[in-house]
């Protein structure tokens, strides 16, 4: 029984470990935004808003100011620009991408791992959207 219970807390400990210090790859993620409407998927979401440079930089500003978040890729004088921000106790990343485009600004974020992120995403960019506007 507790060899059982060891191997549980190893293996526990080691998924851990792997979410934590797994490489994201900047160009899986770092990637124009197709779409050019609100979704709502079953890990992530999808905003668009008209907007302008001043916009996408106080959208940039309130990203890097979240906790648990750094830059993956790109900057504002690219126009796209994607984010990591990892969940407080383990970690998980979530990939959030804003880019200008065509008078607009698209924003995308998703999980890296599993199904369903709970509406965390929405609920992030809906809270960006809010800070800025």
């Amino acid at each position: 029984m507790i060899t059982g219970l060891l191997v549980l807390i190893l293996v526990g400990a080691a998924l851990i470990l792997y979410v934590r210090v797994v490489p994201l790859e900047a160009a899986r993620w770092h990637r124009p935004i197709e779409a050019a409407s609100d979704q709502d998927l079953t890990g992530g979401a999808i905003r668009v808003l008209d907007g302008d440079a001043a916009l996408f930089g106080r959208l940039d500003n309130a990203l890097g100011a979240l906790p648990r978040t750094k830059v993956l890729a790109g900057s504002v004088a690219e126009n796209r620009i994607t984010y990591v921000t990892r969940s407080a106790f383990f970690g998980f990343p979530d990939i959030t991408t804003i880019e200008l485009r065509d008078g607009q600004i698209r924003m995308f974020a998703r999980l890296k791992f599993g199904a369903s992120d709970l509406g965390v995403n929405r609920k992030r960019l809906e809270g960006l959207i809010a800070a800025v506007q």
